[in-house]
């Protein structure tokens, strides 16, 4: 009695899902039966169904599934508030894309009429969109490590973005010829072997784009340029920051704040210059000459050398200068040299002293490097004596003011010790100076006229 109280809803539900299998039947004969006057009328509406199915299914898609994903993300600490503005989800998205596809490629083959032609190329149309969907799906996917990786400490040092381009255009290759390949009905390893044939041909178009990677590589591994670099390269119109590198060019915004790309390739076969080593080791070289009037320099008299002590910087050094030169004079005078044959103590020379001490002690300069003050080949503009010296501060204001305000002491301080600065004389001092002589001529000549005549 148990047995037949079981299998009693069992023979009732048989029935009654044939009974609505029937109808079902019923109505889409029904349908066709009423559409029979309209022999594409059937077709379309089976088509148009279709399409909205695959709407409904990429509406679902999105708006339930990539919500869902994207509110879970966020609320993992993968998404949290300080990374929230990253976190985008691209990718998901777009590959949400391939539902409607997989709904038409399915169901192309259901709708009634259709030739067999269109529904292979409707399918392989479909293919090609999904395809070409996961492919950029993956793109970003790329661009988001990048995007990353960037935030490493160490990202500007190696980037990876030349390495992530090359990897892309390998992709889309592949995924062109998987296009065409589903397009024309052929195997995708019969034309990627066809293409063996053509390597050479291949090679030659992109040529640019191996010389590029090659470079790109090179650059990433010894490190001579890195995000952030200030580079100088005249040959490229380029003097200012790199602020990007690609597979292809080096982007460096100028100081003029134009912006230079430079081929890739160019960082490896031609000369630049890197200032890199500048900012990490801290100092700014000032290396800036003084034209001194050769006709200026001269010994020094006794009473002069005694009123240098009024100086602070050259007490050492006139002391150290004094011992030097009397050792030297007086054995000179054991031999009974000559006058003419004594060391004395020039003006320039103790400029010089000067000079050296008083960059020593200024606050801007860096004590751990080198620093110089030196005289070079005379030439026809003078004497130059040049000051050799880095700033503790490498930025461009505080390094300008610092090398103006000692050569502004140097020039003030230079009459001083006798000296004067070679400098070509232009024609107006020269007309001011001639039309107040001839005027003071004229009054002398009217002031002796008048004293005769009176």
């Amino acid at each position: 009695m148990q047995e037949q109280a079981v299998q009693t809803p069992v023979v009732q539900e048989q029935p009654s899902r044939s009974a609505e299998y029937l109808a079902q039947l019923e109505l889409l004969q029904s349908v066709r039966t009423a559409l029979e006057p309209y022999p594409w009328a059937y077709t379309l509406l089976a088509i148009g169904v279709l399409l909205l199915l695959a709407w409904v299914a990429n509406f679902l898609t999105k708006r339930v599934l990539v919500r869902g994903i994207k509110r879970a993300l966020r609320a993992s600490p993968l998404g949290g508030p300080h990374h929230d503005h990253d976190v985008q989800l691209r990718v998901i998205p777009r590959l949400a894309n391939v539902v409607p596809a997989l709904v038409i490629a399915a169901g192309i083959s259901v709708v009634p009429d259709l030739p067999p032609q269109v529904v292979v190329v409707v399918r392989a149309l479909c293919q090609a969109f999904i395809v070409l969907t996961i492919a950029l799906s993956i793109s970003r996917a790329l661009d988001s490590v990048n995007r990353v990786y960037e935030r490493r400490p160490d990202a500007q040092n190696k980037p990876i973005k030349g390495y992530i381009q090359v990897a892309k255009i390998v992709m889309f290759a592949l995924v062109a010829i998987s296009i065409i390949a589903t397009l024309i009905g052929a195997e995708f390893l019969h034309i990627l072997t066809g293409l063996g044939a053509m390597t050479a041909v291949l090679m030659l178009i992109f040529q640019d784009t191996i010389l590029s990677l090659v470079a790109s590589v090179q650059i990433s591994n010894d490190g001579r340029v890195r995000i952030g670099d200030w580079i100088e390269m005249p040959g490229q119109n380029a003097d200012g920051d790199v602020i990007d590198i690609a597979l292809h060019t080096v982007t460096v915004r100028n100081w003029d704040k134009t912006i230079t790309t430079v081929p890739t390739k160019k960082l490896i076969s031609d000369s630049f210059k890197n200032w890199r080593g500048m900012t990490e080791t801290g100092g700014r070289r000032i290396k800036r000459s003084l034209h001194i009037d050769q006709r200026s320099v001269r010994f020094l008299e006794p009473d002069e050398v005694a009123r240098f002590h009024r100086f602070a910087l050259l007490d050492e050094y006139l002391d150290k200068k004094a011992e030097e030169l009397s050792a030297w004079n007086a054995k000179l005078a054991e031999v009974g040299a000559e006058p003419v044959n004594q060391r004395r103590v020039t003006n320039l020379g103790t400029f010089r002293a000067y000079v050296k001490h008083y960059i020593d002690n200024h606050p801007g300069i860096h004590k751990g490097l080198t620093t110089l003050v030196r005289q070079q080949q005379p030439t026809e503009t003078g004497l130059p004596l040049e000051i050799w010296c880095f700033t503790n501060d490498v930025r461009w204001g505080p390094y300008e003011d610092t090398q103006s305000d000692i050569f502004d002491h140097l020039l003030a301080i230079l009459p001083e010790f006798g000296l004067r600065v070679f400098q070509r004389s232009s024609d107006a001092p020269l007309d001011v100076n001639l039309r107040d002589r001839r005027r003071g001529e004229s009054e002398d000549e009217r002031s002796a006229e008048a004293a005769t005549h009176g």
